[in-house]
């Protein structure tokens, strides 16, 4: 019963953690993070809703983290 309980979180945990990891935006890079690294200059970067996934992901995987360390310990 328990067990199934921790996999069951084990597996929400996990596809919430992919979930917020893709949602978050990318490192600029190349020719296209220079012109768009000269606009964030002019007219500011929206970080609200990076930094609510950065949190997000933090504690997605920390519950990730630890629901496979217990069901590790179940079997």
């Amino acid at each position: 019963m328990v067990k199934g309980i921790l996999i069951v979180i084990l597996l929400l945990s996990s596809i919430g953690l992919i979930a917020t990891i893709l949602l978050q935006s990318g490192r600029s890079a190349g020719l296209s993070g220079a012109i768009s690294g000269a606009g964030e200059a002019f007219f500011g970067k929206k970080k609200g809703m990076d930094e609510l996934f950065g949190k997000l992901s933090i504690g997605f995987a920390v519950v990730f983290f630890l629901s496979s360390l217990a069901v590790s310990f179940l079997k």
